[in-house]
């Protein structure tokens, strides 16, 4: 803001709040999408609406969009410790889908 003549200008705030980080990820391998929606909790496949599984890890806060060739979106984090959460809990539940 430029201040008129006479005039003091006025102090802007520049604070903000992290709300949302989304990272990607490639696990380099090719994932069995439908057989991780039928055995996974939490995780919904429907491959007419969308190309990719959605995994919701409440536990951590985040979700994560996963397609057949390894590619992983992490979303609805806050910091990158919970995307590094996030990526890890994956691989763990995901180990037997692996085609």
């Amino acid at each position: 803001m430029v201040a008129k003549k006479g005039k003091t200008a006025k102090k802007i705030d520049t604070s903000f709040n992290v709300e949302n980080i989304v990272a990607s990820a490639n696990l380099k391998v090719e994932l069995d999408l439908f057989n991780i929606a039928m055995n996974i909790d939490n995780v919904e496949y429907e491959p007419e609406q969308f190309p990719g599984a959605i995994m919701r890890l409440k536990e951590i806060g985040t979700t994560l969009l996963l397609f057949k060739n390894g590619k992983v979106i992490c979303s609805g984090a806050k910091n990158e410790k919970q995307i590094a959460a996030s990526i890890a809990k994956a691989v763990e539940l995901l180990r037997e889908y692996i085609t």
